[in-house]
């Protein structure tokens, strides 16, 4: 608020110096009512300004952490055909190996974005939110999600199975085959 302030009457303090080397013989100076209108107004300008820029600020989104972003899983966290699947928190999804090959499977509900959690005892997908059920492949089994768990591209390199996890990268799917699964060393 000060800093407005400070700002408002250096620029009416220039603006008054400038008018004074651009008058005219006879022109009126600026008046007081002129002088404080144009202060007031100034100021409520720069505090407009000011929430603003806070406003944006604080919307901005803020692109820190692993999500978005490539990340690398060793070969030899990728579980064994059959077995529960290995979850990374921070990408946001859980690499699963079936006989086809192995999927990197976006944990979001396709209902409403519920973080899907694996259910060892079913040795299925479980929606705690609406009840959605999907399968090992991410096939949706019950519930009201209207579509399969989207997977994220992934390939292996090396020791290491690189997943992308940027969301606009999605393989958004209606039903699961084979070739979506990546074939991964044993």
């Amino acid at each position: 608020m000060f800093l407005g302030i400070l700002v408002v009457s250096t620029a009416n303090l220039l603006a008054a110096l400038w008018s004074r080397f651009h008058e005219q013989v006879g022109a009126r100076r600026v008046t007081r009512r002129t002088f404080l209108r144009n202060t007031v107004l100034g100021s409520i300008g720069v505090v407009l300004l000011e929430v603003a820029g806070g406003f944006i600020y604080y919307f901005w989104p803020n692109k820190t952490g692993a999500f978005g972003k490539e990340l690398t899983v060793p070969l030899s966290d990728v579980p064994p055909v059959g077995a529960a699947p290995y979850t990374r928190q921070a990408g946001k999804f859980y690499i699963i190996h079936n006989a086809d090959g192995a999927l990197a499977l976006y944990w979001k509900c396709t209902h409403l974005g519920c973080t899907v959690p694996w259910s060892s005892e079913a040795d299925d997908w479980r929606c705690p939110c609406h009840g959605s059920v999907y399968n090992r492949f991410g096939e949706r089994i019950a519930g009201p999600a209207p579509l399969p768990l989207d997977l994220m591209p992934m390939r292996v390199e090396g020791n290491t199975v690189i997943v992308d996890t940027n969301p606009g990268d999605l393989i958004i799917r209606d039903a699961y085959t084979p070739d979506q699964a990546v074939a991964v060393p044993v």
